[in-house]
């Protein structure tokens, strides 16, 4: 089995990440590689311009990831769309100030990160509310999308090829056409022309090798990870291992030919890259197909209630039917009774 096109993700500071550069096997290693790196844009400073030239110069295409700052929600999202739109103008002046070179643009669609924070430090009381007002505001999701689908258009219009980095819960909305999840987390469901789904197994416990299978075989192409770096979240989490990452990578290379690896960072402070050039992708791999069977069922079951989400008024007239149905059950059985010995006797 061939190696697929590999890119790595990086998120760095800029100062870290003019120090993980600094290093001249990175690039060599990139270019062995043959893969791509999607850069996140925490700012558009010159020393991170330093570096896109630099991979430019080598040969390693380069993804602009665009990122906004943390008060504007930080990954792109529904209530943020305004704010991409001027990030990526800002990008293209910066672009033409640098001389940069591009293989594409990357739209990170994520809730904004501080309600991804506080639901995962457990503080959901902080966020329920609003979360719980926004599936009635169905307005606010069309217009996000519609700003969304310009931006797109734009980028195409400039010549770029875009891709999305998406949550895998989109999927089962898109199957049934609900937007419960979209509303209430303020996720888009943009086309671009590369859809990742970020499947990384670190954040999922022992559900994630059969989250990464189930939902895989629908992905075009698979995000594995994370090996360590990323934005602070608030909690603890353990980078994957070798056994694991190596792992994760032989079953999505089954699944796609187009792995996206978060991080580039984290694979560089365990030595993953070097191990990379002679990997062997047939190796064997074991799949959890118990736990796969049991994922697909929860998502049929979540299918369903996103189904019902878009559908209430036959879930209604059903409940109606049902409770017709079994009134007049009731009432013939009573009437049928016979009567009783004292009612009788009379």
């Amino acid at each position: 089995m061939e190696r697929p096109g590999l890119t790595f993700a990086c998120e760095l500071d800029t100062r870290a990440l003019s120090d993980l550069f600094a290093d001249e096997a990175l690039v060599v290693l990139l270019t062995q590689l043959r893969s791509r790196v999607s850069l996140g844009l925490v700012d558009l400073s010159a020393e991170r311009a330093a570096v896109v030239r630099r991979l430019n110069e080598a040969g390693v295409p380069v993804v602009a990831w665009i990122l906004l700052s943390p008060a504007d929600g930080y990954w792109c999202n529904a209530a943020n769309g305004p704010q991409a739109v001027a990030r990526y103008a800002a990008l293209r002046v910066w672009t033409a100030e640098h001389g940069l070179r591009w293989a594409g643009i990357g739209i990170d669609i994520e809730p904004d990160l501080a309600e991804v924070q506080a639901l995962i430090q457990g503080r959901i009381a902080a966020v329920a509310p609003r979360l719980l007002r926004r599936l009635f505001d169905g307005t606010r999701l069309r217009r996000a999308a519609a700003i969304y689908t310009t931006l797109v258009l734009q980028m195409h219009l400039d010549g770029y090829r875009v891709e999305s980095y998406h949550v895998p819960f989109i999927v089962d909305e898109r199957r049934v056409g609900a937007t419960l999840l979209q509303r209430a987390l303020g996720l888009v469901d943009v086309p671009t022309d590369r859809e990742v789904l970020m499947l990384y197994t670190s954040l999922m416990g022992a559900s994630g090798p059969g989250l990464l299978w189930s939902y895989g075989q629908e992905a075009e192409a698979i995000g594995v990870g994370s090996t360590g770096g990323g934005v602070e979240l608030g909690v603890e989490a353990a980078p994957l291992a070798w056994p694991a990452f190596a792992r994760d990578l032989r079953v999505a290379r089954q699944l796609t030919d187009q792995i996206l690896v978060f991080s580039l960072e984290g694979c560089v402070q365990q030595g993953f890259l070097s191990r990379l050039l002679d990997f062997d992708w047939d190796a064997p791999v074991a799949v959890p197909m118990r736990r796969v069977q049991w994922i697909d069922g929860v998502r049929r079951m979540a299918r369903a209630v996103l189904w019902a989400s878009v559908h209430p008024a036959p879930i209604l007239g059903s409940g109606a039917a049902l409770a017709g149905l079994i009134h007049l059950l009731v009432r013939w059985k009573f009437r049928s009774r016979p009567a009783s010995t004292t009612a009788q006797q009379r």
